[in-house]
């Protein structure tokens, strides 16, 4: 077997910290028990290597052997298709899985990733487009709120799906966006009180905190 590989940057400033998307994968890893490990490439200079692996110069990347995967929901599902703690072998569930895969990043990401980026910018200005934003996430996570109020995790049991969404919903609430929805806050901590989410996240922030 190959050793799995997650590049991400040698180093971020500290409000990230905690929060890059290599975490994902170094959670899903550590939830299969797969041997990987992680490796970084220059966050300040983004050479024609770093581009032939994610051709947008962000990161994480995967690496399992001649194979490079880009984009977090993608290597999840390639994971997934590895380990069965990651995605059942019943094809109904795995069905249910992929679909909320997708949808914690193309239903609520969509809507809090530029909520978020006010925040982190510090922009606390009241705007008709950050009305629109601020109402937008508050509809998706309405229905989110009335769904994990009859599940423990989106798909039956513990899976990829569960990883997005609570690492997709980890931001919102690092802002407070979660205040409404008590709901949601109570699934982040059954998902963040998993031994490998807590060795994941320390582990990335460990890693930049070397890089210092």
């Amino acid at each position: 077997m190959n050793e799995l590989i997650v590049t991400t940057f040698d180093w971020v400033p500290e409000t990230p910290r905690g929060y890059v998307r290599d975490l994902r994968l170094c959670w899903a890893l550590e939830e299969a028990g797969l041997p990987y490990r992680v490796e970084g490439v220059p966050f300040h200079s983004r050479d024609a290597g770093h581009f032939s692996h994610q051709p947008f110069g962000q990161v994480p990347w995967l690496t399992d052997g001649d194979i490079s995967i880009f984009e977090s929901g993608a290597i999840l599902l390639y994971l997934g298709e590895r380990s069965e703690v990651l995605m059942p072998v019943d094809p109904h569930r795995r069905l249910e899985v992929i679909e909320w895969l997708f949808a914690a990043l193309n239903s609520v990401e969509m809507a809090s990733l530029p909520w978020s980026l006010f925040h982190f910018a510090g922009d606390t200005h009241v705007t008709p487009g950050k009305l629109t934003l601020d109402n937008f996430l508050a509809s998706r996570l309405q229905h989110l709120e009335s769904i994990l109020a009859q599940r423990e995790w989106l798909a039956g049991t513990f899976s990829i799906a569960d990883i997005a969404m609570a690492d997709v919903l980890r931001l919102v609430d690092r802002f407070d966006g979660l205040a409404q929805s008590p709901t949601c806050r109570e699934y982040i901590s059954r998902a963040t009180a998993r031994p490998a989410f807590v060795k994941a996240h320390a582990d990335q922030l460990a890693f930049y905190a070397a890089a210092d």
